[in-house]
């Protein structure tokens, strides 16, 4: 999923919004599903929602928030791409994922995603509670974030794990790269989250009633001469949350395209390094951990 920000072009001035749409979004699958996205209050032209048969004109800024694409497992192809397997039984496994490796196909790209090699090594033994293109999908990482995730074999499963994520039993330690040197050893970022007023495709803070509340705490791990290596545990779950706090806290991510320096860092340094949870099947709280890349220590 993603979002897609289009600025009308003079050609296509006085088209219905579902025609241009169907014809300009990668991959889409009807004009009808378009009709949808605007229907259900996905899309606005100018930073107001509109009608299906609304008229366009030149320079119209249209915003279209992420969206599910309608692909099923038919589409998507099992690759034989090697996984770190961290932990596996016959109800989940916890894998380490690269950095550049997609959760889940989406835009167009149905290859090289985790779902393909899941399906190859699980042989289709795993959840369909969520999308038909996610499965076994419980919760995802950005495509540039490495580290742990939880996979889900069955349905079971899948509904416990995403229960617990719910309520906020699962504990999550990330470790992040940050531009500058973090003043205090530690502290709480207690910063709500909603959309950038002018960049559609972006979360900023904001102090509104209809924000989402989101906290973050952090603790410095080691100061280099131009960055700090810190640990984040998110105590809510918000899209980009981790990425916009530190940025707010003056300290963005090294190598964040969106809010920080793309430049800074070969990737976004951002590693998911922990994953608790309850076992759904033993009900024993289970906890994994992975070593930092080396990449996040050797900064002298």
């Amino acid at each position: 999923m993603q979002n897609y920000t289009f600025k009308v072009e003079d050609e296509h001035s006085g088209q219905r919004l579902d025609v241009y749409l169907a014809r300009i979004i990668p991959n889409v699958p009807s004009r009808n599903f378009v009709q949808e996205l605007i229907s259900s209050g996905k899309v606005t032209v100018n930073h107001k929602k509109v009608k299906a048969h609304f008229k366009v004109s030149a320079d119209d800024e249209i915003f279209v928030e992420e969206f599910e694409e309608k692909i099923g497992w038919e589409d998507i192809e099992p690759e034989n791409i090697p996984l770190d397997i961290v932990f596996e039984d016959e109800d989940l496994m916890v894998i380490n994922k690269p950095a550049g490796m997609l959760v889940h196909p989406a835009s167009g790209i149905y290859t090289g995603t985790l779902v393909n090699a899941l399906l190859y090594h699980c042989k289709n033994q795993l959840s369909d509670i969520n999308t038909s293109f996610r499965p076994g999908i419980v919760h995802r990482l950005d495509r540039e974030t490495s580290g742990l995730m939880v996979i889900a074999k069955n349905n079971r499963t899948h509904a416990n794990i995403s229960r617990q994520f719910e309520k906020r039993i699962v504990r999550k330690k990330y470790l992040a790269l940050v531009e500058g040197i973090v003043q205090f050893d530690e502290g709480l970022i207690d910063a709500s989250l909603g959309r950038h007023p002018r960049h559609f495709d972006k979360k900023t803070v904001i102090y509104e009633e209809n924000a989402r509340k989101a906290k973050t705490f952090y603790m410095v791990l080691r100061r280099f001469h131009d960055s700090t290596l810190v640990a984040l545990f998110p105590k809510t779950g918000r899209t980009h949350q981790l990425r916009v706090h530190m940025a707010h806290l003056g300290h963005p991510i090294l190598g964040d395209d969106k809010y920080g320096k793309k430049s800074s860092f070969p990737r976004l340094a951002l590693h998911a390094q922990s994953l608790g949870f309850f076992h759904p099947g033993t009900t024993r709280y289970i906890e994994f951990s992975v070593r930092p890349p080396g990449e996040f220590l050797n900064r002298e």
